[in-house]
């Protein structure tokens, strides 16, 4: 009986570390194109000013794919959290490429988008084949989602241990069996380490001056924080807003990208700055050192809050770094911390908000900044998750844990829109 319970027990580990490997490897991969696309499109657009004229053309473009093509596919992530909950078919495939190619379109022509949609989504829907070719059970299924965006995010960013943990504390409203937990840490090394061996690099900050935390100016960190999480409040319901906007008054769905093509392309031309256009990483990268602007954030906010709610594609966390980077940034003006720290604290306490994910965006801070200015950034991300409100930018996140309970006792109904 114990020969055969090895066997089988040896089996099933086989299998899984199969699956975990090939989803591994494909997600990686595929946000290493990602990664290269993105850095082309963006090279491609600030050499040519003029491609932000066809903006609204490649809304429209969008707009048709997933109108005539990818309708089942359009909720993005919000479907792969759907799927999680209730599981009823398996996620297609061509959610990968269509995607992709929105992503890249929204960014080669000015959008303001994030990317870790993106990975997630290809990472869901290529984990979710696995279902079909294994036959696998339900409870099955929530394991190979959960390795979907463990994968993809890990891949993306660079951060491994962060993005496992994101895909778990993202879905911990359901009970984690030890298969899920252990697959999740398994894809994200394999998709990260695959992207390393493409050679694709990723973004490097740092925090080059933490100060004692016992000292008196530590005390800033409250209301700092508290700032976080309300920017992280504005960033979600303002994305809710505008895609409610769209939808209501402008009901044949591939026009709204292209409407909201021609009001961004005219927008950002009036403005006279790009910094607002796609990713934004090297304004997030120089707010490390200089000071940004008091409405750079706010900007950030109201241009991709508008970009994903008339229908583009992307994702919100890294236009949430640069909301978080810009406003820390600034602040440093007037709060006696140093800039570096601000902007990283800001860079992973805005995203905690707006994800209702703490634990993660931790990690994640002290595996970019290093572990010097963990524990400045660990308060931030909590005092930020619990001031951003009941709703954050994933509409089919079902919350729970200490911050339900707080708000469901301070009876604060979840809002979807303002």
């Amino acid at each position: 009986m114990n020969l055969k319970l090895f066997k089988k027990t040896l089996s099933v580990s086989f299998k899984w570390l199969l699956i975990c490997t090939v989803v591994g490897v494909l997600s990686g991969s595929a946000s290493a194109l990602l990664l290269v696309t993105l850095e082309w499109a963006a090279h491609l657009r600030e050499g040519n000013p003029w491609v932000l004229g066809l903006l609204p053309l490649g809304g429209l473009l969008i707009g048709l794919g997933y109108y005539y093509y990818g309708k089942e596919v359009e909720k993005g992530n919000d479907l792969l959290l759907e799927e999680y909950a209730n599981p009823t078919q398996i996620i297609p495939l061509k959610m990968a490429p269509l995607v992709l190619a929105g992503t890249i379109i929204t960014h080669l022509f000015g959008g303001s988008a994030g990317r870790e949609g993106t990975a997630v989504q290809m990472g869901g829907a290529i984990s979710d084949q696995f279902t079909r070719l294994f036959h696998l059970e339900p409870s099955d299924r929530k394991t190979l989602l959960i390795m979907g965006i463990s994968a993809g995010f890990a891949s993306v960013f660079g951060t491994p241990l962060a993005g496992s943990l994101f895909a778990l504390e993202l879905l911990y409203f359901s009970k984690f069996n030890l298969k899920s937990i252990i697959c999740s840490f398994i894809v994200a090394y394999i998709a990260y380490f695959t992207v390393e061996i493409w050679q694709v690099q990723h973004t490097h900050y740092s925090i080059p001056t933490v100060p004692s935390f016992l000292s008196l100016t530590s005390l800033w960190i409250l209301p700092v924080s508290i700032l976080f999480g309300l920017a992280a409040l504005v960033f979600a319901r303002s994305t809710h807003l505008w895609s409610t906007l769209f939808k209501k008054h402008i009901t044949y769905p591939p026009a709204r990208p292209f409407v909201g093509g021609v009001i961004l392309a005219i927008a950002l031309f009036l403005i006279g700055t790009t910094k607002f256009m796609g990713l934004g990483v090297p304004v997030i990268f120089d707010a490390f050192s200089n000071p940004s602007d008091s409405a750079d954030f706010l900007l950030k906010i109201l241009f991709t809050g508008f970009t994903l709610g008339a229908g583009f594609k992307g994702g919100e966390v890294t236009p949430l770094f640069f909301v978080g980077a810009t406003l820390g940034s600034a602040l440093s003006l007037v709060v006696p911390l140093p800039i570096g720290l601000l902007a990283g604290m800001g860079f992973v306490a805005v995203f905690s908000g707006a994800t209702h994910t703490p634990i993660a965006c931790t990690v994640m801070g002290i595996e970019l900044f290093g572990l010097e200015s963990g524990l400045f950034i660990a308060i931030a991300c909590f005092i930020a998750y619990f001031t951003s409100g009941p709703t954050g930018i994933y509409q089919s996140q079902i919350v729970k844990g200490p911050k339900h309970l707080f708000y469901k006792k301070l009876k604060i109904r979840k809002l979807d829109h303002f």
